[in-house]
């Protein structure tokens, strides 16, 4: 994604190409630090409250101090009007020495993706203790996905060593059996996506049933349709998961509009 923006606490906005991290702040040298992604739709962010929410229970479990809510709200609407751009990403970034906010450009392509639907590798994976936290060790997260890549698909879907179906490196995973939409449960090892969250509320709305617990990959091969979501794909269909082709399905197209609808709201 393109930096269009960027503001760090205590200097407001700086120019994009402009150092603001120190060289041993414990967020480059350890991955000490916590994060959080959402979009922005019409110059607003989108539930900027469940996120912030989650930004300071990620610090409490790395045991940072609570980032400021008003102070990242204030330089997050200078950063936006500095971008110039009213549909994009926001990114807020607290480590232990500094606090950034950073609006990028929307990626390229996500609307031809949605149409073909993504191509998932399955990944055996043993969490961490961080499991769930929006922290910047994403390494093994990011090494998944670029594996995937590698291998001719287009993200992973990471699955415990026990069969149980987890996540993708950055989205809650679905499926549907019949009229029943199954998603991972948050008992679970998995991170509480604030998208997950929309969607598991407005699929009542449109009489889709939803179930969380804790399934099987077979089970999940075996399903109707599987579709993720996350703050930037926002609802992505699922063409294919490890050698299961899957037709993009409805449910994923209804609930992406139901979202949208959601999102631009008055």
């Amino acid at each position: 994604m393109t930096l269009l923006a960027l503001g760090q606490l205590g200097r407001g906005v700086v120019p994009p190409d402009e150092p603001v991290l120190r060289a041993d702040d414990e967020g480059v040298l350890r991955g000490r630090a916590v994060f959080e992604t959402l979009r922005v739709y019409d110059g607003r962010p989108f539930e900027f409250h469940p996120h912030f929410d989650r930004l300071k229970e990620s610090a409490r479990r790395l045991r940072l101090a609570e980032p400021p809510i008003v102070d990242f709200q204030a330089l997050a609407h200078a950063v936006l009007a500095a971008a110039g751009e009213s549909n994009c990403v926001l990114r807020f970034l607290w480590t232990p020495d500094t606090g950034l906010v950073l609006v990028s450009a929307l990626p390229d392509g996500l609307d031809e993706l949605r149409a073909r639907g993504l191509r998932l590798q399955v990944c055996e994976w043993a969490t961490g203790a961080l499991a769930g936290a929006k922290s910047t060790s994403y390494a093994e997260n990011m090494a998944a996905q670029s594996s995937a890549e590698a291998a001719g698909f287009d993200d992973a879907l990471l699955v415990a060593t026990d069969g149980t179906v987890l996540e993708a490196p950055t989205a809650n995973v679905w499926f549907r059996e019949g009229d029943l939409l199954l998603t991972s449960s948050l008992d679970l090892p998995i991170l509480a996506g604030v998208t997950r969250a929309v969607v598991r509320m407005l699929a009542p709305q449109l009489s889709i049933g939803v179930e969380e617990g804790r399934y099987e990959l077979d089970r999940l091969i075996a399903s109707d349709e599987v579709f993720l979501t996350s703050s930037v794909r926002e609802v992505m269909p699922v063409s294919r998961v490890g050698k299961r082709d899957f037709e993009p399905g409805p449910i994923a197209a209804e609930l992406q509009n139901a979202l949208r609808r959601y999102a631009e709201a008055p």
